[in-house]
C-alpha cells in the first residue's frame, strides 16, 4: 500500500473531504494543511490517549495555529455522558472562543462522537478534525458526521449529524492499541462484508491472521476498503433515511447489549459481533440467507477472539431495550438483515421471532 491513501467522502453541496490513511499521518506537516484557518485550535482526548500522542498532535499543530488547548476527559464508554460533554463545552466558553475555532478529536470513538457533537452544537457549530487512534474508529465511527452522547436508556439516542473537516488514520497508533480493542475493531471491519462486499469478507476469512498480528499493509487494506464503502453508502442517504441504515448490522441488539449491561462492560465492537450472529440468525428464520451462512459467519467472529454468546437479560428487557432504538419505527423493532452475501436490508421483525432467536442463544 502506497504511503498514504486517501477515500473522499463526496456529499451534496460540495460537502466533500478526504479520510487519509495510513503510517506517520501524525508527524506529516500535509496531515495539518489546508484545513479552516483559525487563532486557535483544541485537541481533545483521554487520559489514556494523552499521554500517547496529545504533545505530538500539539506540536504539529503549534506550526498551523497560533494556540492549541488540550481538553483532556475520562476514557470509557461510561463516560460518553452530558457531564464530559460539558467539560469540553466549559473549556470553549471559559476561554470565550470564538467560532472559527477548530476541533481535534484525538482517540476512539467516544472522543470523536463527543467531540464532533460539540463541534456541531457551540455557537451553531464549529469545524472539527477527526484522527482516530482505535480500529474502530478508522474504519467506522470517524467516518460519515454522526456525533452523539449515550443516555441510560439507550445508546447514541441524543447527537447530530455534522460531518468532519478531515479524517487522519495513522496506522502507526494502532501499534499501542490493546488487543481487546484491536479485536473490538474487527467486528466493524467483518461487518462490511456481508452487508456490502461478498469478497471482502473472502478477504477477511482468509486474511485474519495478519490482521490480528497488526500487519500494517493488511491493516492499512481493511481500513480503506470498509472507509470506502461507507463513505458510498454515506455519500447516497448522509441522514440515515434508508440506504445508510444497513451500516447498523448488528447494531440493534448490540446497542442493546450495552445499555441493558451498563456502558463500558462489553466494548461496543463486542456486542456488534455478537449482534451480527443473532442478526444472522434472524436472516435465516426469515428465510433470506441459509444456515450455512450463519455458522460461516459465527464461525468468523469467534476465530477474531470476539463473543458469540450473549448475555442473559431477559427476553423482555431485551425487547424494551431494543424498541428505544433509532430503527425503531411505530413501536415495531427492525433489524438489519442480511438478503443476499453483499446486500443487506430493513426489517421490521415480530416480537414472537425475537425471542425465538434469543431463546435459541440462551439469552431469554
Amino acid at each position: 500500500m502506497p504511503a498514504t491513501d486517501t477515500v473522499r467522502i463526496q456529499l451534496p453541496d460540495h460537502r466533500n473531504y478526504d479520510i487519509r490513511i495510513g503510517s506517520g499521518l501524525l508527524d506529516q506537516p500535509a496531515s495539518w494543511q489546508g484545513l479552516p484557518k483559525a487563532a486557535v485550535a483544541v485537541i481533545v482526548t483521554n487520559d489514556t490517549v494523552a499521554p500517547l500522542y496529545a504533545e505530538r498532535l500539539r506540536e504539529r499543530l503549534q506550526a498551523v495555529y497560533t494556540r492549541v488547548d488540550l481538553v483532556v476527559l475520562p476514557d470509557g464508554e461510561q463516560h460518553k455522558d452530558w457531564a464530559s460533554l460539558n467539560r469540553i463545552c466549559d473549556h470553549l466558553l471559559g476561554e470565550a472562543l470564538d467560532r472559527k475555532t477548530v476541533l481535534f478529536a484525538l482517540g476512539g470513538g467516544v472522543i470523536g462522537d463527543m467531540t464532533g457533537f460539540a463541534a456541531a452544537i457551540y455557537m451553531r457549530g464549529v469545524p472539527f478534525v477527526q484522527v482516530p487512534t482505535t480500529l474502530l474508529a478508522q474504519v467506522d465511527s470517524s467516518v460519515g458526521g454522526k456525533t452523539a452522547i449515550n443516555h441510560p436508556l439507550g445508546k447514541n439516542m441524543l447527537g447530530a449529524f455534522y460531518q468532519p473537516e478531515r479524517v487522519i488514520a495513522d496506522l502507526d497508533t494502532l501499534d499501542s492499541l490493546p488487543e481487546r480493542e484491536l479485536r473490538a475493531g474487527l467486528a466493524e471491519v467483518i461487518k462490511y462484508g456481508p452487508i456490502a462486499d461478498a469478497g471482502f469478507l473472502c478477504w477477511i476469512e482468509d486474511n485474519l491472521g495478519a490482521l490480528l498480528a497488526r500487519d500494517k499493509a493488511v491493516l492499512g487494506y481493511a481500513v480503506r476498503r470498509s472507509c470506502e464503502i461507507k463513505a458510498d453508502v454515506v455519500g447516497q442517504d448522509e441522514r440515515e433515511q434508508g440506504l445508510r441504515a444497513i451500516l447498523n448490522f448488528g447494531h440493534t441488539i448490540g446497542h442493546a447489549i450495552e445499555a441493558g449491561l451498563g456502558y463500558g462492560a462489553w466494548l461496543h465492537g463486542e456486542a456488534v459481533a455478537c449482534g451480527m450472529v443473532l442478526a444472522a440468525d434472524l436472516s435465516q428464520r426469515l428465510g433470506l440467507m441459509p444456515a450455512g451462512f450463519v455458522e460461516r459467519l459465527r464461525a468468523l467472529i469467534e476465530r477474531a477472539g470476539l463473543p458469540v454468546q450473549p448475555p442473559r437479560l431477559g427476553a423482555e428487557r431485551y425487547l424494551q431495550l431494543m424498541r428505544v432504538d433509532k430503527k425503531a419505527e411505530a413501536g415495531a423493532i427492525r433489524f438489519v438483515l442480511i438478503e443476499a452475501l453483499g446486500q443487506a436490508g430493513l426489517h421490521a421483525v415480530p416480537d414472537a421471532l425475537i425471542v425465538e432467536t434469543l431463546t435459541a442463544h440462551g439469552a431469554a
